[in-house]
Parts: structure tokens; C-alpha cells; sequence
């Protein structure tokens, strides 16, 4: 059974930072392409980050500089460091884990708001 739970959402000032976490469990985790998505209201969920089993990152144009993807695998964790936060980063961000094989799994979400 997978399950992500992500954590470390809040409410923050414009330049602010947080971190988020996603914790895995129930499937091998060093084997999935781990990544966060995002989707505001009244718009599509968007891909923010991603990161391979062998480490290799990708990002949104919007988030390159500012934010970061790492993982722990002694953890089972992902996390999303968020730099200089613009209140156009509010959303639910969503942990994703992928597997060719077995496809897609999704978290539940947690809220950032960036506002003045």
C-alpha cells in the first residue's frame, strides 16, 4: 500500500521561506521518480519539481533559482525547499512518487500562502 503524506505548509510573507516534507511508505522508495506538483484555484495542476532514484533534478521555469528537491533515503522522504516565495506560489503542493511499471501515486496536499 503507498502512501506520501506531506507536511510543512503554512502561511508566509513574500520573500519567506518553507520547507516541505513528503514522507513514503508501503513501496520501495529508492526506486520511484519522486516529484511536486501544484495547483492553485481554477487553474491545472502543474509540475513543480522532480527527482530521479540517480538524482537528477528537474524544474518549472517559474520556481529554477528559487526552489530545491532532495531526497533522503534513509528517511523515505522528499522535500521541497522554497526560497523567496511570491504570492503567485500559493497552492496545494502534492507529493508524487512514479514507477514505470506501477504508475502514479499521490499525497493529499498541503497549503502554502504566500501573502502580505
Amino acid at each position: 500500500q503507498v502512501q506520501l503524506v506531506e507536511s510543512g505548509g503554512g502561511l508566509v510573507q513574500p520573500g519567506g521561506s518553507l520547507r516541505l516534507s513528503c514522507a513514503a511508505s508501503g513501496f520501495t522508495f529508492s526506486t520511484y521518480r519522486m516529484s511536486w506538483y501544484r495547483q492553485a484555484p481554477g487553474k491545472e495542476r502543474e509540475l513543480v519539481a522532480s527527482i530521479t532514484n540517480g538524482g537528477s533534478t528537474n524544474y518549472a521555469d517559474s520556481v529554477k533559482g528559487r526552489f530545491t528537491i532532495s531526497r533522503d533515503s534513509a528517511k523515505n522522504t522528499v522535500y521541497l525547499q522554497m526560497n523567496s516565495l511570491k504570492p503567485e506560489d500559493t497552492s496545494v503542493y502534492y507529493c508524487n512518487a512514479y514507477h514505470v511499471r506501477l504508475g502514479n501515486s499521490w499525497g493529499q496536499g498541503t497549503q502554502v500562502t504566500v501573502s502580505s
